[in-house]
């Protein structure tokens, strides 16, 4: 396994992509993670290691969301005219 060295510049322009992707404070973690599991994930992204992790964290996060909306099926009564909708402006 080939480790590269980061340098200062490195790290400035993960940080300068990152902060220019999200506007979002962010926090320094340390975590044992599998070696297998991180290499995987970065290889399937074709990102570094900050970048597959915010992309994972982000997806647990949609998880989530789809769960709380698959959640209210059936629960909302919506009263809809379906050929109303459909019809279109004509320009």
């Amino acid at each position: 396994m080939l480790k590269a060295a980061l340098t200062d510049s490195s790290y400035g322009s993960m940080n300068h992509r990152m902060h220019h992707r999200v506007a979002l404070e962010t926090r320094r973690v340390t975590a044992n993670l599998p070696v297998k599991l991180v290499d995987d994930a970065c290889h399937v992204t074709g990102r570094g290691i900050t970048e597959t992790l915010v992309a994972g964290l982000e997806r647990v996060k949609r998880s989530a969301a789809a769960a709380k909306a698959r959640a209210l099926k059936g629960k909302l009564r919506l009263t809809i005219d379906i050929e109303t909708s459909r019809e279109r402006a004509r320009h």
